[in-house]
């Protein structure tokens, strides 16, 4: 694989002042997740001046969709898809750009939320991506048995994976691009192999480059 690249992710909105703290203390992130809605007490949902912040510096947005606490049932899957679309279309966000569902390793999932998801978004021109860690809770065998349902899940679906996690770090000092799998057909295209770093409110990342085709 070619040199992954790297970026961050943060739950609090990326400011001047948080831009400059990750650009000082880290590296030059080429990629930002953020999420596309305000969680009370989880994340500060993204809008159209911090996407115009970011994409003067020549950092992507990665759009992260939260408003679930558990990924179970077909239909609940497609109305997290249909609330992601919204938001991202709201935001400005184009076609052929992927939309990320944050499955946390504790949260219930099915093969069933997996496949609404991704056969919802599919349709729409957007690309959809699930990020969950491939080692722990009921992600793997969920999404490989919506791989053997319907093979379009692995061939649509970019994983952006939450294990193993070594730790925070600098840009230089990221570790080779390693991440956990699971353990069936899966286009693994992020990592990320830190989180919660104690000098700026960030999670650390790194990409396969063929991903930033499909960050905004």
């Amino acid at each position: 694989m070619a040199r992954a690249v790297w970026g961050v992710d943060s739950a609090a909105r990326a400011t001047e002042q948080l831009f400059y703290c990750v650009k000082n203390e880290f590296g030059y992130p080429k990629f930002w997740g953020r999420y596309l809605t305000d969680v009370p007490n989880v994340s500060d949902g993204l809008n159209k001046e911090e996407i115009t912040l970011l994409r003067n510096y020549g950092i992507k947005v990665m759009p992260i969709y939260n408003v679930f606490r558990e990924a179970v049932g077909y239909a609940n899957g497609q109305v997290a898809a249909r609330n992601a679309i919204f938001h991202a279309r709201r935001l400005g966000i184009p076609k052929n750009k992927v939309l990320f569902a944050n499955i946390e390793d504790y949260f219930p999932v099915d093969e069933g939320w997996i496949r609404g998801w991704v056969e919802t978004l599919y349709p729409t021109g957007y690309r959809p991506g699930l990020y969950a860690d491939p080692t722990k809770g009921d992600f793997s065998n969920a999404y490989c048995e919506a791989v053997q349902q319907n093979n379009q899940v692995a061939v649509q679906t970019m994983i952006w994976s939450a294990a193993p996690r070594p730790g925070t770090t600098k840009e230089q000092k990221a570790p080779k691009y390693q991440p956990a799998t699971p353990n069936c057909k899966a286009n693994v295209w992020a990592w990320q192999y830190g989180r919660d770093a104690e000098t700026c409110p960030i999670d650390t990342n790194l990409a396969d480059r063929r991903l930033l085709e499909f960050l905004y």
